[in-house]
């Protein structure tokens, strides 16, 4: 999920070791990425798909994009969207909070940048479910996953700086829980051992034990729900990467 500071710049965490074996590397784009976002588990991702990567995060009013009523689809499409915005105005703006590996520089790096940012959200019963507001909400969501599978829906969002070429994809998976989550106090143990509930959009941790125990199966893969579709993440590199050849 996303790192709550306005403006975060960091190695630290960060993988920038290139490796001709990495994707980017493969499919012919710079490397290392940006990511703009600090959810843990989207740095694990890309450390298991071997995309090295430095942390680039800016922040942005996220209740006022989109349309909490309408598609899913489209409300993770404009926020990943609007952070990519954000991140590619204080990139191409020289925002000294913002420091790019190896003191290098937008403006004359020659092969540029890939810059990744991403949403997420869980749909259950026709609703958008965004991270809870509280403990009572996290556990009125768990709750409602005993009685049907949530969704969720994430999108992911490439530009190339400084020619901001872009794409954006969404990718989605279902979680069937158990019907005995509903009478475990699941967000309680959660909270009594450090796991930060009210940061996950639906209150959802399918990487955490006590998590798994409860769920039947995913329609999708676990990396989806953690907030990073592998898969798509191949498929939009390989999509920017034909854009940038046929703009040259």
């Amino acid at each position: 999920m996303p790192s709550k500071s306005a403006v975060a710049s960091s190695t630290a965490g960060s993988s920038t070791m290139p490796d001709p074996a990495d994707p980017l590397s493969r499919t012919g784009l710079p490397t290392p990425l940006l990511l703009g976002s600090g959810s843990f588990t989207r740095k694990l991702i890309l450390k298991e798909m071997g995309i090295p990567f430095h942390l680039t995060v800016r922040s942005i009013d996220e209740k006022g994009v989109g349309d909490r009523g309408g598609d899913a689809r489209d409300l993770v499409k404009n926020l990943s969207n609007a952070k990519m915005d954000a991140l590619v105005e204080a990139l191409r703006d020289g925002d000294p909070a913002i420091a790019l590996p190896d003191g290098r520089d937008v403006s004359n790096d020659g092969a540029g940048w890939v810059v990744l940012t991403a949403d997420q959200v869980v749909t259950h019963a026709g609703s958008i479910l965004e991270k809870p507001a509280d403990v009572g909400q996290a556990r009125e969501f768990v709750a409602r996953y005993a009685s049907s599978p949530p969704a969720t829906v994430g999108a992911v969002t490439l530009c190339h700086v400084p020619s901001e070429v872009r794409v954006t994809g969404v990718d989605s998976a279902t979680i069937h829980f158990a019907a005995g989550v509903a009478e475990d106090d699941l967000v309680g143990r959660l909270l009594d051992d450090g796991a930060p509930v009210l940061s996950c959009a639906g209150g959802l941790m399918v990487e955490h034990p006590l998590v798994r125990e409860h769920i039947d199966r995913i329609d999708g893969t676990e990396a989806s729900v953690m907030g990073l579709s592998k898969e798509l993440v191949l498929e939009l590199l390989g999509e920017l990467k034909t854009k940038l050849d046929e703009n040259k």
